[in-house]
């Protein structure tokens, strides 16, 4: 039976699965395997915590998506996606981390079932979720393989009303998981006491809806280790007058809605404070001029120029399509807001505008997750700007 309760329509299904066999055609694919569990959610509504083992989607031109994983997994490919179970397969557990067995043999024989053997494979060369071995495995078992990473993901970029409504309450959460760090948080308290709150927050949702899981854990850096982008937590006790960066996403249904904000207990040292008036002024910048046409290097220039003014300076993008993501990154690895990504913005893309400074003694993130409309950009988050500050 196929799940009774979809996060989408079934129509919405279809009209992906439509979609990716037109951009299946456009790249001379009549076979296509989906890895990444994003790409594979996004198609058929598959929701499980299996990505740690070889799984997939297979599309052909002709027909509905196929399921295929770990046999143990089948049953939550019945009960997620929205295809008959016909349309799924699972594969023996003796393929399962099994030097002497790959899984990529078995799905080998569901190509041969299907009479596509002798066609050319798309794959996801260059993502998480496709390792060298399997695809030294397909090669082996005689199948000519064709570069199409990226293929989903574009079709992705542009969200239909169900998702944005998703995103919208992934920002809500979000909003809420900001509140209670400004309200929980005070000199002395372990920061894993804190992230235990960020979580409880996040999980519990907002307005009626539950929270997911975020594709990337908290980060919540303070002081020299806020200098770093990606550091996480210790049971280091909070201290006054030293900053702390948290970069947490809200969850609903899988789709992310990352926010970073910066917590000063105590004073903001002046050089924090001129750093938080030159992002916030670039940042108005930015959300005045995004709008549909208009190129996502444009926006990057817009920031890197009023920041400049300022006499500050970031060396790396500072934005990215966001949307359906799974461990371990809630970007889509599509549009990147920098210098020649030339994609031109339409109405219902969404991303994370990442205005984040490194310095030498410290960090500030004041991000925002935004909604390109018809109109110009709507923030989908409702926390305040700017620093949070707590004397």
């Amino acid at each position: 039976m196929p799940n009774p309760n979809p996060p989408f329509s079934i129509l919405e299904y279809q009209s992906r699965s439509e979609k990716t066999r037109l951009a299946m055609q456009k790249a001379e694919l009549e076979v296509l395997l989906l890895t990444d569990p994003s790409n594979m959610a996004w198609l058929t509504g598959y929701d499980g915590w299996s990505f740690y083992v070889h799984q997939g989607v297979l599309v052909t031109l002709d027909n509905d998506p196929i399921w295929w994983g770990r046999g143990i997994d089948l049953a939550g490919a019945n009960r997620t996606v929205w295809m008959n179970d016909a349309q799924n397969r699972g594969y023996e557990d003796a393929y399962v981390q099994n030097p002497k067995r790959h899984p990529m043999s078995d799905l080998a024989e569901i190509l041969r079932d299907l009479s596509v053997l002798n066609k050319t494979l798309g794959v996801e060369l260059d993502n998480y979720y496709f390792c060298a071995k399997a695809h030294q495995t397909l090669e082996a078992e005689g199948i000519k393989t064709q570069d199409a990473t990226g293929l989903v993901n574009w079709l992705r970029a542009k969200k239909s009303e169900a998702e944005i409504e998703y995103m919208r309450r992934a920002g809500k959460i979000v909003t809420c998981m900001h509140q209670t760090i400004l309200e929980a948080a005070k000199p002395g308290m372990r920061k894993n006491d804190l992230v235990a709150e960020i979580y409880r927050t996040g999980i519990q949702g907002a307005d009626g809806h539950w929270g997911d899981y975020p594709a990337i854990v908290p980060m919540a850096p303070s002081g020299l280790d806020a200098t770093a982008a990606h550091l996480t937590w210790d049971d280091a006790p909070l201290e006054k007058d030293i900053g702390t960066f948290f970069e947490i996403a809200g969850a609903y249904r899988r789709y992310q809605c990352p926010q970073s904000r910066t917590l000063s207990l105590g004073s903001v040292p002046e050089r924090y404070q001129k750093a938080e008036e030159a992002v916030q002024n670039a940042t108005d910048a930015v959300l005045a001029l995004a709008k549909p046409g208009v190129l996502c290097e444009d926006l990057a220039n817009a920031f890197d120029t009023t920041l400049g003014k300022h006499g500050f300076e970031k060396d790396n993008r500072c934005g990215y399509s966001i949307g359906l993501s799974y461990p371990p990154d809630w970007g889509e690895r599509t549009m990147s807001l920098r210098a020649g990504d030339t994609t031109p913005l339409e109405a219902g893309m969404t991303f994370h505008f990442m205005p984040a400074l490194w310095l030498d003694d410290g960090g500030i993130e004041t991000t925002e997750p935004i909604l390109i409309t018809e109109q110009g950009c709507e923030k989908i988050c409702g926390t305040p700007s700017g620093l949070m500050v707590k004397p």
